[in-house]
């Protein structure tokens, strides 16, 4: 029994980081826009997060919980919002390929954050030496009795918002528009470079969330180049097929990821390919759904019929 409160506890905090990249991609999906940026978006996220925070924690010789929340925060989304806007003005200003643009931002992202990522760990002493406990602990607190921190349910509450927003209100019925046909929604008076700017940035802030909770709560303040981020920006981009981009379904879809990824740890008598290969079960079964899904032809459960198509005006 205490091992399987230990799986579903590791599940649900495995499961927000991803929770966050989904619900991100899926806003930026549903205007069309196919950013395979996420792992980049939410390294740099994380990174900015961890150097606010240092920065402060050793600028004031008392640090307050709150200032040090902010701080992080707002470094995480600035962060963030940057690498959608670099996403943006690549892929729907200058209508650059969406693939090898997001490609390049997770390139790019991992390589900034790992960067610095270095710098504080030298600055603070060596591999393995950073730590930022205060904004850490920040973080961490939660609901009483519940050991998980507030972006656990910041991460429901997101989920619900955003589907909320796009099935029950107007701006969200335009943005589905665009994704779906933006030449009619053009024709409409819809403003297409708004929404996609719009969505990828917003969404691009909504995964970034995913880096902070990663560096503040899932690896306690701290910072290790080993990929693991990036390997769990995959896991998000993977979790948007697996709910079928419905955000509602990423609650329960992310958990489930979790669960699959860390069931190896709780069966005994494994060897290390045997590890491996439990840890690949979350992408063979959105593969699994991604045939079922095509086979059944349904249309609510299909991908914008735009996603990963730049958009033409003089073409319409």
């Amino acid at each position: 029994m205490d091992g399987l409160f230990t799986l579903i506890q590791s599940a649900i905090a495995f499961g927000t980081i991803i929770m966050f990249g989904c619900v991100g991609e899926t806003l930026s999906e549903k205007g069309g826009n196919l950013n395979l940026g996420v792992p980049g978006i939410m390294y740099l996220g994380g990174i900015a997060s961890l150097a606010g925070a240092y920065g402060y924690e050793n600028a004031v010789e008392n640090p307050s919980k709150v200032i040090a929340f902010i701080v992080a925060l707002v470094c995480a989304v600035a962060a963030s919002v940057f690498g959608g806007l670099i996403y943006s003005f690549l892929t729907i200003s200058l209508r650059a390929n969406q693939n090898v643009t997001g490609l390049t931002l997770t390139i790019f992202g991992s390589g900034v954050a790992n960067f610095f990522g270095g710098s504080l760990s030298k600055l603070a002493g060596g591999v393995g030496q950073i730590s930022v406990p205060v904004t850490s602990s920040a973080y961490k607190v939660g609901i009483p009795g519940v050991n998980f921190g507030i972006l656990v349910y910041v991460a429901i509450v997101v989920a619900f918002v955003a589907q909320y927003f796009l099935t029950g209100t107007r701006k969200g019925l335009n943005l589905r528009a665009v994704g779906e046909n933006p030449a009619t929604a053009d024709a409409a008076g819809v403003n297409i470079v708004k929404y996609k700017y719009l969505a990828t940035c917003i969404g691009a802030a909504i995964s970034g969330l995913g880096g902070l909770y990663y560096v503040m709560d899932y690896t306690k303040g701290t910072w290790a180049n080993d990929g693991s981020l990036e390997n769990l920006g995959w896991l998000a981009l993977a979790l948007v097929i697996f709910t079928m981009w419905k955000p509602l379904n990423a609650i329960w879809g992310a958990y489930v990821f979790g669960v699959l990824f860390w069931l190896y740890y709780y069966v005994p008598g494994l060897g290390r390919s045997s590890q491996e290969l439990f840890k690949m079960i979350p992408y063979v079964v959105t593969i699994i759904v991604l045939i079922i899904v095509s086979m059944r032809n349904k249309r609510e459960n299909q991908a914008p019929a735009s996603l990963g198509e730049a958009y033409f005006r003089e073409d319409r």
